[in-house]
């Protein structure tokens, strides 16, 4: 089967979600007080209405209000007949009263307060303010001629509206970025390739390792996978590489795409010399930096493909402050966190995941066949009263009652795992983009957008439905199944009867799951262009800092005075001032490395050209083998990068070390353990 895509109008997706427990509807087979799945009521309701709305989509002459969706017009009445199912089923659950939708209230924008806000997101609240902080002007120095256009085009928005409403005086765009009225000129990064997750060197080409299994991600298919396979670069941004691409160009108008698995492109990120860099290697710091800059790439990638990037307003929801269901990720994790420091998925999202790992991989009909309706709502409530008591039965938990588990925990969040305000993003870069790579580089971008909570559990869910395709043999749940499954939990609507906006979107929320699974290791790394970003924000701010110290004589002088009257004491022999590795007298190419959890706590390397971090780890190990420390063993170690351009970044074990000592000569360089 194939699915024809056109170009219609963006689909804003909004949704709404309960705080009370779902009730499971029909087709429940004999797990429904051991009645049979032929003989149940709401099963024959639900099955027939599924069909009755399958019928409806397949039907050529249907009238315009419930005409298929263009992106739909292929499918047949059996291809998503799972996803209507499973809608069926949500939405009868909160029509007998066992879960009360909440409606997301949405804000009017009022003129230029979008663009306000989108300056804030990106962390150029500066712009506005008018005052001169350093980091909005380190962050304005990084940027490619694409994101400083996306930039510029938003902040014009915003003070044409300034001056419309005559509310006070506004920067000119000419004073941010140097442009003059003849020809502007943007104070822009270059566009060349940098190298991966550093800074560009002089005369260096990025240098590519040979192919093997180990040496680059590689998301294709297991078995019937396209002989082609297409190679991802991180090395130019996004936006950058699509102004290659001829002007005149405009999408097709009958997209299509077929729904079996092995149609999908494999895609394989090589890494090069500096390795690859996921998510978690990076400190929260920086990472709040790639979620500025991501932003303004998205926006710049979508100005480049002349697609409008659509984001909601929603008055925060306040859910629940304790408990386990429709409470929000942040205040599960901190209460988590409580009993298990620096956890990052929550605790019960884990739990029904490793039930589900350890017994349900290989049951037919997994996440699909619904479990009992009163046995869910029974241990919805005893998990509430006894799951942090430790005294919680998980023997007595069936697989298909612990599925309808997870897909409510998803369902009942106050806010949506991929965020309210990104859910217009998500649907657009299906409507609008039509190449697969181009779709997938957009989702990149959405995913580093994400808060840290919504991420880390997103993966972990993301892991679980990967597992549950590699069953498909005997689960017979198939990539497909698995996404038309799961989509209507991710992207749920307002409203309790099947409208047309999610007729329309119902194949193109299954395509995101698809993707989201299929991808997931290529969408859960850093791009390498955005990691060079921070590391030259990271500059810019440091030397900001150092001319503020220069330019402030008085401060200077005042210490120097209060220096020279102070009685110094003579410092004993043999004292150090400072510890053995800020000292600067180590050669050019030697690294000192520190290992506190090892017996031998440093050593000084001789780094050359094929040096890799794995090296280093060997050398220690090898060296420490007999005397490590107790609470070092069983953990895995690694080799990571702090300070200098950068905040922390564990390192790749096949990064070559002289390339990212060269990258950042500045570094601390310490061995510990990763953290989960």
């Amino acid at each position: 089967m194939t699915m024809e895509m056109k170009d219609s109008g963006s689909v804003v997706l909004t949704a709404y979600h309960p705080h009370s427990p779902a009730r499971i509807p029909g087709m429940e087979q004999s797990f429904v007080q051991d009645i049979p799945a032929s003989h149940s009521p709401t099963s024959r309701k639900s099955l027939s209405r599924c069909r009755r709305i399958n019928r409806m989509l397949s039907n050529e002459s249907a009238p315009p209000a419930f005409s298929r969706s263009n992106s739909q017009a292929s499918m047949d009445s059996t291809s998503m007949e799972d996803f209507w199912c499973e809608v069926e089923s949500i939405k009868e659950s909160r029509e007998d009263g066992s879960e009360e939708a909440m409606l997301l209230e949405f804000k009017p924008a009022d003129e230029g307060e979008l663009e306000a806000e989108w300056l804030q997101d990106v962390g150029l609240s500066t712009l506005i303010s008018g005052a001169e902080e350093e980091d909005g002007q380190a962050l304005l120095s990084t940027l490619t001629r694409t994101q400083a256009a996306a930039v510029q085009k938003r902040y014009n928005t915003y003070t044409q509206t300034l001056r419309k409403k005559n509310k006070h005086t506004v920067r000119d765009v000419r004073d941010i970025f140097s442009t003059s009225d003849s020809s502007p000129t943007f104070e822009t990064v270059p566009v060349s390739p940098v190298s991966s997750n550093g800074i560009q060197l002089p005369g260096q080409k990025p240098v590519w390792k040979s192919v093997s299994s180990k040496s680059c991600l590689d998301c294709g298919i297991d078995k019937g996978s396209p002989s082609i396979t297409e190679e991802l670069s991180y090395e130019v941004s996004f936006s950058e590489s699509i102004t290659v691409l001829p002007k005149t160009q405009e999408w097709p108008k009958n997209q299509r795409f077929k729904k079996e698995d092995s149609t999908l492109p494999k895609f394989i990120v090589r890494k090069s010399r500096f390795g690859l860099t996921e998510v978690g290697d990076l400190s929260p710091e920086d990472m709040k930096k790639i979620r500025y800059l991501s932003l303004i790439e998205l926006t710049a990638f979508y100005d480049a493909l002349g697609v409008e990037l659509k984001r909601n307003r929603v008055e925060r929801v306040r859910g629940r402050e304790n408990g386990l269901f429709g409470v929000p990720l942040t205040v599960l994790l901190e209460n988590d966190q409580k009993k298990v420091p620096g956890i990052k998925v929550p605790l019960i999202f884990q739990k029904l995941l490793l039930k589900l790992e350890e017994t349900g991989l290989e049951t037919e009909g997994i996440l699909r066949v619904p479990g009992s309706a009163s046995r869910v709502k029974n241990l919805h409530q005893e998990l509430e009263a006894k799951f942090y008591e430790d005294t919680f039965d998980w023997d007595q938990v069936r697989n298909n009652d612990a599925a309808g588990l997870l897909k409510m925990f998803i369902r009942e969040l106050p806010s949506p795992l991929f965020t309210v305000e990104y859910l217009p993003a998500f649907i657009t870069l299906v409507e609008k983009i039509s190449k697969i790579k181009l779709q997938l580089q957009a989702l990149h971008l959405l995913i580093m957008l994400m808060p840290e909570a919504n991420r880390d559990t997103a993966k972990a869910f993301l892991q679980f439905l990967k597992k549950v395709v590699a069953n498909e043999g005997k689960n017979k749940m198939n990539l497909w199944n698995v996404s038309m499954i799961v989509a209507p939990n991710l992207f749920i609507y307002k409203g309790k009867r099947a409208n047309q906006q999610e007729m329309q979107a119902a194949a193109t929320t299954a395509h995101i799951v698809r993707l989201l699974i299929r991808y997931q290791d290529i969408l859960w790394t850093v791009p390498s262009f955005l990691i060079s970003q921070v590391r030259k924000m990271n500059e810019a701010a440091m030397n900001n800092s150092k001319r503020q110290l220069m330019f402030d004589k008085g401060v200077r002088k005042l210490l120097r005075r209060k220096t020279m009257e102070r009685e110094r004491p003579e410092r004993p022999e043999g004292a150090v001032t400072f510890p053995p590795y800020l000292q600067s007298d180590i050669p050019e190419g030697v690294i000192r490395v520190y290992a506190p959890l090892h017996s031998k706590v440093s050593m000084a390397i001789q780094l050359n050209s094929q040096t890799k971090a794995k090296d280093i780890l060997a050398r220690f190990h090898c060296e420490n083998s007999c005397g490590s420390s107790q609470n070092m063993r069983g953990q895995i170690q690694s080799l990571h990068e702090i300070g200098g351009n950068i905040g922390q970044h564990c390192l790749d074990p096949d990064a070559f070390m002289l390339d990212v000592y060269r990258a950042n000569p500045q570094a601390e360089w310490v061995i510990k353990p990763k953290a989960s």
